[in-house]
């Protein structure tokens, strides 16, 4: 059985009630975009040809940064994964509902994108890698629970001919992993459009995460490179073709023109293989773990090529794909995001408000996803209803009985007010480190210049306690009616 996250809440006490959730919504409209959302996963900025990657083979997301918007620094909301995820879904820094790290999960009393969207007309998809909660019937916080009409989702990144997961039916598909995603959405695309139904598509690709097994069609490409390199580069050759195949979907089917696409990716690249957008790498709240590519196409709206230095964070896509489809909520919880419109007309170069990090110090989760599913498969094949192990359906994931200090903010988070980066790293003993870099200056992040702008350390560092004090706030709870 799968059960309403809203009903679930009711039956184990945990509080949120439909009407209380305060979702205020416009009749749907013949004019509100489609909306289809693309994520790679451990994509560094450095990882596509139009970033200057010039081994990599990416036509199709070279031409559509070259006709579209482009955004030249944008950031993940974290430096893995799961926690980024989250931040798309729902506008919010993932600490504020504990995904502090890769294999957390959502709090089924947030309000998602999905089900925001559902409110004015909108069909809701989910493709792909999943790992903000179960995949599995009778979760909480699978993508079904989490406002999606339909899903093919995995637990976590997956590899050629997965084993995903159908609404919480294990299927075995056939073929490389991008485009066994993308074929998934496009099928979905498909039946909306010829329903003349809006849409929400989120594609999240399984690559280009460890371990890299691309496809041989792409692999040859870059077999001049050692062996590793050659799954790595092919993997992301791999995620082109089936990103190219969706976008010409969308021509095809004649609703390109009034069709969001977006892509980034969750975090900065790999150590030692990826090429990334500053100092560090994946799991760091230095530039190289958080700034990653991204770009948009509304041909509608967005008529011509440009490029963007505005920063912009994955928090952002949540309050900018509500404002453009005409969705209010009227008890939102707190946004860490804002919405990005204006950029699209050209009525924003400075960001007004600070981008918030914060790298809490609590280790990931192992997420089994090829593992898992492949045993729901071996168990459905006798009971379609089996779900082998209760424990990986997070049945606890909205439990707010513990709490968190307030005046505790441990491990590494930062202060982006752009061109000013401030650092403030927590050790266990509970000793503070501060840095400040002028990233305009200083993308590598390599001068600390805290002894030279005692002024603007203190306005930034009080600036960053608020917010974090506002995080913890929610994380005990207290936006929950």
């Amino acid at each position: 059985m799968t059960l309403d996250r809203r009903d679930f809440l009711k039956v184990t006490g945990l509080g949120v009630s439909v009407s209380a959730l305060g979702v205020s919504c416009r009749q749907a409209s013949s004019n509100q975009p489609n909306i289809v959302l693309c994520m790679a996963d451990d994509q560094g900025w450095g990882d596509m040809a139009f970033n200057g990657q010039s081994t990599l083979h990416t036509p199709n997301f070279d031409d559509m940064a070259s006709e579209t918007l482009r955004f030249d620094r944008f950031y993940a909301a974290a430096p893995v994964c799961s926690p980024t995820r989250g931040s798309v879904l729902t506008g919010r820094h993932p600490n504020r509902f504990g995904c502090f790290s890769w294999g957390h999960t959502l709090r089924p009393q947030e309000i998602t994108l999905a089900e925001a969207l559902k409110t004015v007309g909108y069909a809701t998809g989910h493709f792909g890698k999943w790992h903000v909660g179960s995949v599995e019937s009778g979760s909480p916080v699978n993508p079904g629970a989490s406002g999606f009409d339909e899903w093919i989702s995995a637990f976590n990144f997956f590899d050629n001919d997965p084993i995903l997961s159908n609404k919480g039916a294990a299927v075995q598909m056939t073929g490389e992993s991008s485009i066994v995603t993308a074929e998934a959405a496009i099928n979905f695309i498909r039946a909306c459009a010829r329903s003349q139904q809006p849409f929400l598509a989120v594609v999240w690709f399984g690559s280009p995460h460890l371990p890299h097994r691309a496809a041989e069609s792409d692999r040859v490409l870059y077999d001049q490179y050692e062996e590793q390199l050659q799954h790595f580069y092919g993997e992301i050759t791999g995620m082109d073709r089936a990103f190219g195949m969706l976008r010409q979907e969308l021509s095809d089917l004649g609703v390109r023109d009034n069709t969001i696409l977006w892509y980034c990716s969750d975090n900065g690249g790999l150590p030692n293989i990826a090429s990334t957008g500053g100092r560090g790498h994946k799991g760091q709240i230095y530039e190289g773990g958080l700034r990653v590519p991204a770009m948009l196409e509304w041909p509608d709206r967005i008529g011509k090529h440009r490029a963007s230095s505005t920063p912009a964070v994955t928090s952002d896509i949540y309050p900018t794909l509500l404002d453009v489809a005409g969705v209010t909520i009227d008890n939102q919880p707190p946004l860490d995001g804002m919405s990005l419109a204006p950029i699209f007309y050209g009525a924003m170069r400075d960001r007004p408000t600070p981008i918030g990090f914060w790298q809490y110090p609590a280790t990931g989760i192992l997420t089994y996803s090829d593992a898992w599913l492949a045993e729901l498969l071996e168990a459905q094949a006798s009971d379609p209803t089996a779900v082998p192990d209760s424990a990986r359906l997070h049945l606890n994931a909205g439990d707010l009985s513990r709490q968190y200090p307030e005046n505790a903010f441990p491990g590494h988070a930062a202060w982006l007010d752009w061109p000013w980066k401030l650092h403030r790293i927590e050790d266990e003993g509970g000793e503070t480190v501060l840095e400040l870099y002028n990233l305009e200056s200083d993308s590598d992040e390599a001068v600390n210049l805290v002894a030279d702008q005692p002024n603007r350390v203190e306005t930034m560092t009080d600036e960053l306690a608020t917010w974090q004090r506002s995080v913890v706030r929610s994380l005990n709870g207290e936006d929950y009616p």
